[in-house]
This record gives C-alpha cells, structure tokens and sequence, in this order.
C-alpha cells in the first residue's frame, strides 16, 4: 500500500454508496460498562515490534467503541498484511474471563510507543513509551516525551457549530510501514470515510520533544459540504484564571485554581517573518449557547489550541497533571493551497463537565467542498510546551501568558461591583521585552463595544514580563452577545507583542 494507491482507492469510495463500518458486537462486549473496558489490557509481550525503536499496542472492541477498524503491517517490500485478532492478545479482566472471541472481531485502535534516547535508567532494558493514539472515528492524541495526554486532533471536521448538526467520518483501516533500520520517523497510512467524503492521509510521525506530524491528504467528497474544517483540534476548557469567562456565568465550586487540556487559540497571519502578525484569544466557558468566532489570516502561517499556564500550582491536580499537557500547533504548507481562502473558526460549547471536549479549532475553507472535485492538502503538527518554541513563527513578538477581569474599583469597591466598569489586566513575557521600565513602550486598545479608558502599559519586576492595565465601559444599555477587546504592547508604530483579542 502506498499513499497514490491508497488515494485511488478513496475516489473509488466516494463514487459508491456509503457504508458504514461494522458496529456489531457480541453481547458480552456491548454491554461492557467504562470500567469493565478499562479492565481490558494489550499484553505487551505481544506488541507488534516496527523496527528497532518503534513498536504497537492494538484496542479492543468493546463498550463506546464499537466500529471495527482495519489495521494492515506493510512490509518495507511486498504486500501488506492483515493483522489478525486473537483474544490471547489481551487481558480480557475480571468480567470477561474465560472468554474467547472470533477472529473477525477484529480491533478498535492502536497505539505507538518509540524508545526515547533518553529513557531514565530504572526503566527495563529496551523500554519504550507509548506517545501516540489513534482511537475512535477520525481522533488521534500526540504527546511529545515526558507530556500527558491532552487535547486530541483529528483528521477532519464536518459541520461543526452548523445547524443541522455535525458529522463525524472515521479512519476505518490503517496500514503501519515497517521503517527503514536507525529511522526516526514512522509513517502510517490511513482510510477515512464517512457519508459525505472518503479520503487518504499519509502520517509522518516523528516523535520526541517535540513531536511532530507531517500530514498529507487527499479529500474526495461524496456530495457538497457547505462547512469543511481541516487539520481540526478538539479539547476542554471549564475554566481559567479569568473565570469560565462569558458574562455573567457562574464561577465553578472546585478546589483546583484552573480546569482545561487548552487555554487559548493562537492564529498567525504573514508571508515573511517581518510582515507576521500573532492573535491570541483565552478561551471562554459559561456561555448559554455555543459560539462560533473566525480568524481571517491571509496568508495563514499557523494555528493552534495551546497550553500556556505550565505551573501545577495553577492547577493542583496531581492525577491530571494538566500543566504537563500539550498544545498543537498547525502549519500548513505553503505550497498548497488548502489553505489559502478561509478562515480558522473556534468552536466554544458550553459545558459543566471536565470529561466533555467543549473546544474545536480548524481551517474553514470559503469554498464548499464539491464532488468531482479531490482536495489535496499538506500541513505540520507540532506537540508545544512551555513557549517559546521555534514551531510558532515569530518568535520575538511577546506572548499574552494571562488574561484577568476585575472591579474597577478597587480603592472604594462597590457591593456588588459596578458593572459599568471593569478593570483588564494582561501579562506578556517574551525574551524581546525591555527587562525594566521604558518610557518607550506602550498600550495600544480597543473595543467593539463600549470604551476603553487609561490604558497603561508597566513592567513587572517580580516576573521580568510586562502588563497591561485598561478599564473597558460597556455601552450603555449592553447589547447582548460577545464584545471583542484588543491590546498590544508597542513601541511607536512597532508591535513588541501578539495581539491579546478576548471576549466579554
């Protein structure tokens, strides 16, 4: 199997009928509750070995996990082989012992585990971690070494945030290529399919710190899709040091500081490092319905859902361990055109739940999708730490590390707090920032509504960043709906900074 012929035979999918994958399941697996699956384990004597520092753990069906998914080992010469299930694969626990399972059952999923160069030596000799998941419809989960789980990517968003509601193909066969001796990188090739589009993806998968993705797809729509997201991130936000953040919303009764996988989405426009400009917007909880908001950026150098508060004392959450997870970043590949018309749209859905992805960045094409017409596409995944990191592009503007929303005033606070005026406080920090006071550098804000008054612009020494101070003054009556706040730090016409753009 090859990525061309892989191609052909998505066009060949999409020209017939959808069908969708099995979903039939004996009954003891169906009716398998979240903790009988857990209880389900890949022995690891029997991990499937890629090469000499690469191997794969396979999921069971069972529970959620219904469909059956296609997994092929291709040999770096002659065909591919089906992988076969067999129930001795697994520890089946306590609920299923004793059982067997006929080898059409097949699997749900894999995993890949890599032999880091810098394993700690207590690990047992020849130990290798495990750092990425494909498992469920079209999601997979990267991690880079030493990161938990997070926020998940997937190969493809269909409708989401529209009206008649969202569509969700799967990966419904995977082909893992065997690597070449001493390689760093593996590929697998990957089928989606779904009612309203068949396509091929090719996975350049590098791991370490940080781990990286390189995507190529073709896309063949079975019929015209108005709302096409590609390279689309999916992860939860409940709330963070600026509250869930929607007017209004009622503030969360938890003993952890802050609750998210992500807390904000970066977008970056420019076609030379000189010309790019940076847009970060927090993320928001609390609202009484979901909200759509879009990002033009012409030319598009890269999005992503980041994880920017690194420190466990803002979350104190030792099982989660939330500081550890990952962003991702997406940089498309100049030289397609996929991206080139459209907009990345954030998808904010209301939740109450820690276990809900509420959170769904992607590109959005302006051009709707239409069959006969195969859409080709190449971008980077990129796992992002603790910023900055070379991934984002550039990196001498200051990044926002906080966004906090207050009373105005606070030397003769009113109860209740007047809600005519409220206080911003930004934090940027950035190695290119003046490391003290500078007369030079300054505030630049505005609102789509309302007024912004005494913006001020300091330097932190407990920190070495800079802040920045301004009172917004809603219009008078408020209008509902989300109003748009930006700020800057500047020196002159100069940008020092991204552009904070949150909501209120």
């Amino acid at each position: 199997m090859t990525f061309e012929t892989l191609s052909a035979r998505a066009a060949r999918l999409a020209a017939a009928p959808y069908v969708g994958p099995t979903e039939d399941l004996p009954t003891a697996l169906a009716a398998l509750d979240y903790d009988g699956y857990r209880a389900i384990t890949f022995r690891p004597a029997e991990s499937l070995r890629l090469g000499d520092t690469f191997s794969a753990q396979l999921f069971h069906r069972g529970f959620l996990q219904r469909k059956r998914v296609a997994l092929y080992l291709q040999p770096r010469s002659g065909p591919a082989r089906p992988v076969a299930y067999e129930s001795r694969l697994f520890n089946l626990g306590t609920r299923l012992a004793g059982q067997t399972f006929t080898p059409d059952l097949g699997f749900a999923g894999f995993r890949l585990h890599h032999a880091f160069p810098d394993t700690p030596a207590w690990r047992p000799k020849g130990f290798q971690e495990e750092f990425l998941v494909f498992l469920g419809a079209s999601y997979f989960r990267l991690r880079a070494a030493n990161q938990e789980y997070g926020l998940s990517a997937r190969g493809l968003a269909i409708g989401t945030g529209s009206a008649e509601g969202e569509e969700f193909p799967d990966f419904v066969a995977h082909w893992i290529c065997e690597p070449e001796p001493g390689a760093r990188s593996l590929t697998v090739l990957s089928l989606l399919d779904g009612p309203s589009v068949a396509g091929a993806y090719r996975f350049v998968i590098t791991p370490g710190d940080a781990a990286r993705i390189a995507v190529t797809a073709e896309l063949h729509p079975r019929r015209s899709i108005a709302k096409l997201g590609l390279a689309p991130l999916t992860s939860m936000f409940l709330y963070g040091e600026n509250g869930p953040g929607a007017r209004d919303a009622k503030p969360f009764d938890d003993f952890r500081p802050q609750v998210h996988d992500s807390d904000g989405l970066c977008v970056a426009a420019g076609g030379d490092p000189a010309g790019i400009d940076r847009v970060w917007r927090p993320l928001v909880n609390g609202r009484g319905q979901p909200q759509v908001s879009a990002f033009a950026a012409r030319p598009l150098a890269g999005f992503g859902l980041l994880q920017r508060e690194r420190d466990f004392s803002a979350y104190l959450d030792v099982e989660a361990r939330q500081e550890a997870r990952p962003g991702l970043w997406v940089a498309p590949d100049p030289a397609g055109g996929a991206f080139a018309e459209g907009a990345v749209q954030l998808y904010e859905i209301p939740s109450a739940e820690e276990y809900m992805d509420n959170i769904v960045a992607a590109f959005v094409p302006a051009a709707p999708a239409q069959p006969g017409s195969p859409l080709r596409l190449a971008y980077g995944l990129t796992t992002v730490g603790a910023e900055p990191v070379a991934a984002i592009p550039e990196s001498a503007l200051a990044r926002v590390t906080a966004t906090r929303f207050g009373a105005a005033e606070r030397l003769r606070p009113m109860k209740p707090p007047d809600p005519r005026r409220r206080l911003c406080v930004i934090d940027f920090a950035g190695p290119s920032l003046p490391q003290g006071p500078d007369d030079a550098v300054a505030a630049a804000v505005s609102a789509s509504a309302g007024t912004m008054h005494e913006p001020v612009a300091n330097f932190v020494p407990q920190t070495g960043g800079w802040r920045i101070y301004v009172e917004w003054r809603p219009p008078q009556p408020m209008a509902p709906g989300d109003v748009v706040l930006r700020a800057q730090l500047v020196r002159g016409a100069t940008p020092l900074s991204e552009t904070w753009d949150a909501v209120v």
